[in-house]
């Protein structure tokens, strides 16, 4: 996201967020992707459940709405332990 320029968030989740809605719209444009993995269990909690969320209305808004040009979106919670080669490069 650092490369993007994109402001500090409130929370983590709120990046989080933020970084879906960017993997989103970059799979609309340059893959037939439909599946998502994530190591943060409230993200997977805050997509599944929106109603229990309303601080993050704004930005699940836009989440649902591309949700809809996936004809079969899913999120999938990965440990980080299952993930090292993308934690690695996420910290350098």
């Amino acid at each position: 996201m650092g490369t993007r320029n994109l402001r500090r968030r409130e929370t983590a989740l709120h990046s989080e967020l933020e970084v879906l809605k960017w993997a989103m719209e970059s799979m609309l444009q340059h893959s037939t992707c439909q599946r998502f993995g994530t190591n943060s269990k409230d993200l997977i909690a805050v997509i599944m459940n929106p109603q229990a969320w309303p601080k993050f209305s704004t930005e699940l808004e836009v989440i649902q709405i591309l949700q809809m040009c996936f004809s079969d979106f899913r999120i999938s919670y990965f440990p980080r332990k299952q993930n090292e080669i993308a934690d690695s490069l996420a910290r350098n």
